[in-house]
């Protein structure tokens, strides 16, 4: 097979760094756009629409809601506004699917019909009940403008498409009272209900007082009557508004996913909050003491801005489900544009989802893994395995034979000599401002070492996503990196940096990466799925057939290329 190499010298220095922007809000509204009907913009000039990720024929999509496999069925809600590609006019829209993949889109599940949700149905989850039915809990915005907790039932639930939806008379069944001194403007998101040993159900709502962000804890015999508990389930201060937050347990040994009922001795719990001041979806890990209903991270997870992410790019408003078909935790995400409001308001759609991941707890206890669904591979087709090589400071090597615009790539490197490792400054405490600083223009020792993807002929357009490697005071670092600042000519996207310290030993474990590559965005997993970025790009040049994917090293060291099998991917039947 030939493998074409070139030096990365003459294009390496015509990269320069950048700053970081601000993410956009996902309540942000925009007047001017709402209510314009945005028409279907022919696929031959939609070069940023995805092969096989989630999302609608056009108009503006945010958070996952309520997913849940019911009868054999996946369901997909989502929030979605009918009338344009900008947040706005939300409902919960529905597809569904027999494999996670390939998805069929329903009638919209639920919009603003009663007084509890006339202004507006915003995101929730879905508990299946005892007798297997399943009960959606959502948040609508009432005539006030408050926010408030409603439920929702199937009309047949005979249906495995649960086509229909009934909301309860009861609504709203949690609310801001003068009582209960909820703020009314940031109570939000209830989560999937889990069924106590004293037969009680609970749930968590996100809240924030002042800026401590909080999860309040509520109770219920019958799913209809809900009571807040005295305290909430967990607090941090100076962390904002705790949105779309999450609470499930995770086995200690075994790779499984849990019902999100179960406890026991050999379970932990993981409480996700996604933060509204960084949009970021962190998380904790610790002990969930069921009788005083207490959640307490494990010391050293820390909650907030400075704590564990699912996903250090572009990733927000996840929700877990437990797939009891296959006896996995499966984790759903939004992954919004890096594009200008303008350029999405042009393309007529805002908004993609993330291939499902499978989540479990690392071995050390210490942070979640997570893995695309084993059902994406069925899409990969014409494999490229190049063999095991070299690979010198300052080369690259094309990956040949491959749509590199929709493929599906895993490499690892290894490395034998880490006597000219750079050393770690003790500052370096943040690893995006350190990918910012380090780019993979700046040649290093270990690295920059990975992927160049999206990448036009010339080299004037890459993502790159590398790692590099430092000497730390006890034993050696891994930075995880994918840079963007070369990944589009467009001068109004936003192309910041991001990245991640890997929890990997490199002396004794090879350094593994493994990208998803579908047009406009790029999901990447580092040391087998220890740590993810996502990131969406917009290339003028390397699109469709002239995208290319390069393996590259500029570091001054080489490192051993094991192993190299990458995939062109189908196009999957996406609504």
């Amino acid at each position: 097979m030939e493998i074409f190499s070139v030096r990365l010298s003459f294009f390496f220095a015509l990269l320069f760094g950048h700053g970081v922007f601000e993410l956009k809000a996902s309540h942000h509204t925009y007047h001017t756009f709402q209510n314009l009907q945005e028409s279907a913009v022919s696929a031959t000039i939609q070069p940023y629409r995805t092969g096989y990720h989630f999302q609608p024929p056009k108009n503006w999509i945010n958070d996952p809601n309520g997913p849940m496999i019911y009868k054999g069925v996946y369901h997909l809600f989502y929030q979605y506004n009918p009338k344009g590609a900008v947040w706005g006019n939300i409902v919960w829209a529905h597809s569904t699917s027999r494999d996670l993949v390939n998805w069929t889109p329903q009638k919209v599940a639920i919009f603003p019909s009663q007084p509890s949700d006339i202004n507006g149905t915003w995101s929730g989850s879905a508990t299946i009940l005892p007798d297997g039915t399943p009960a959606i809990l959502y948040t609508g915005i009432n005539p006030l403008n408050q926010q408030v907790q409603n439920l929702a039932l199937p009309k047949n639930p005979s249906d495995p498409y649960l086509l229909e939806w009934v909301k309860s008379p009861k609504n709203p069944v949690m609310a801001p009272t003068p009582e209960n001194q909820i703020n009314a403007s940031s109570f939000r998101d209830p989560t999937t209900a889990w069924l106590g040993v004293d037969g009680r159900w609970r749930l968590i709502v996100g809240s924030k007082i002042n800026r401590k962000g909080l999860a309040y804890l509520y109770r219920s015999k019958d799913f209809v009557h809900w009571i807040k508990a005295k305290h909430p389930l967990h607090s941090a201060k100076k962390t904002g508004m705790w949105e779309c937050v999450d609470f499930f347990p995770v086995s200690v040994n075994s790779p499984v996913g849990l019902d999100t009922s179960t406890l026991g001795p050999h379970v932990k719990h993981v409480l996700k909050a996604s933060l509204d001041d960084t949009k970021h979806d962190y998380y904790t890990i610790g002990e969930y003491d069921h009788v005083k209903d207490i959640y307490t991270p494990d010391e050293g997870s820390v909650d907030g801005d400075s704590g564990l992410r699912y996903d250090y790019g572009k990733f927000y408003a996840s929700k877990t489900f437990f797939d009891s078909s296959k006896n996995r935790r499966l984790l759903l995400g939004w992954l919004n544009e890096s594009s200008s409001v303008s350029d999405d308001i042009k393309k007529g759609w805002a908004g993609i989802h993330a291939i499902p991941r499978v989540v479990r707890l690392d071995k050390s206890g210490k942070q979640l893994v997570q893995w695309p669904i084993k059902e994406i591979e069925k899409l990969r087709t014409n494999p490229v395995h190049l063999p095991s090589q070299y690979l010198k400071g300052g080369s690259v090597l094309e990956v040949p034979g491959l749509t590199a615009a929709q493929a599906d790539v895993e490499i690892t490197f290894k490395v034998s000599d880490f006597s000219k490792a750079e050393v770690l400054d003790t500052s370096w405490t943040n690893p995006q401002l350190l990918c910012s600083q380090k780019g993979a223009s700046v040649k290093g020792s270990l690295g920059p070492f990975g992927l160049l993807i999206l990448a036009s002929k010339g080299m004037q357009e890459y993502t790159s996503v590398f790692f590099r490697i430092f000497k730390g005071q006890n034993k050696h670092v891994v930075l995880m990196c994918s840079d963007q600042s070369r990944s589009s000519l467009n001068p109004d996207n936003d192309k910041t940096t991001y990245g991640a310290f890997v929890d990997v030993d490199p002396v004794h474990e090879q350094l593994s990466l493994r990208s998803l590559i579908d047009h406009s965005v790029v999901e990447s997993f580092g040391g087998q799925g220890k740590n993810c970025i996502s990131a969406r790009v917009y290339p003028t040049l390397a699109i469709n057939e002239a995208a290319h994917l390069y393996a590259f090293n500029n570091g001054s060291e080489s490192v051993t290329i094991t192993r190299l099998s990458a995939w062109s991917m189908k196009k999957a039947h996406i609504n």
